[in-house]
């Protein structure tokens, strides 16, 4: 492993870290309450606050194995389904509504991966919320992925990290998963282009016959 694959590792884990102290830290809180509690009504609002984090905390793992790790390394296909739910619990309790329109039953695991890292950047796209489309077909050649909301923006920062314009070691902490999905897409032989006009910020996805073959 090289420096820069060492560099990569450690900003993404970084990353799930900041994803994951926000729940954890809720769950914390709400115990506390629980030994220090003693009315009903909190003790329930306690409870409900300690389900809604854990339930957060697990869907946002789950999306991050599969997005940044190996899950699935076993074969090269994806189940779409599988994918849909992360993609529906990560974005569950937040103001952003999912439309899935992807058709076929099964994908590459890289071309999952790519969609899966294209979402996080399009959520952070549209912060004040919209809605999330992703169209495509399994087995296709092109995948479209679109935010669509009130003010929605693709930063100077992300869309440089995204287009494979920021060298690795420049990487700032917002970069490095826009950047690993430049890393991806460059490995896969995938090209993004990036388009933008009033409220949207869309994703358009050309990939090689060869990765939709094949997993990484």
């Amino acid at each position: 492993m090289n420096d820069q694959s060492l560099q990569i590792a450690a900003l993404l884990c970084s990353r799930l870290c900041h994803d994951l102290i926000s729940p954890i830290g809720a769950i914390s809180n709400g115990l506390e309450v629980l030994q220090d509690e003693d009315d009903p009504e909190m003790r329930e609002t306690a409870l409900s606050l300690i389900e809604a984090s854990a339930q957060n905390a697990t869907a946002r793992l789950q999306f991050a194995r599969l997005a940044f790790g190996v899950a699935g390394s076993m074969g090269a296909q994806i189940d779409l389904n599988d994918a849909a739910r992360l993609a529906n619990d990560l974005l569950a309790r937040g103001k952003v509504t999912l439309d899935w329109r992807m058709t076929g039953t099964t994908a590459p695991k890289d071309s999952v991966k790519l969609l899966l890292n294209l979402i996080l950047i399009c959520v952070d796209c549209i912060p004040r919320g919209g809605t999330l489309s992703l169209v495509g077909d399994g087995g296709g050649d092109t995948l479209l992925v679109e935010a669509r909301g009130p003010k929605a923006r693709l930063g100077a920062d992300i869309r440089s990290a995204v287009s494979g314009e920021t060298a690795v070691d420049d990487f700032e902490s917002r970069q490095v998963q826009p950047g690993f999905t430049a890393l991806l897409a460059s490995a896969m032989g995938a090209a993004i282009e990036i388009r933008e006009s009033e409220e949207v910020v869309a994703f358009h996805v050309t990939l090689p016959k060869e990765a939709r073959a094949q997993a990484i």
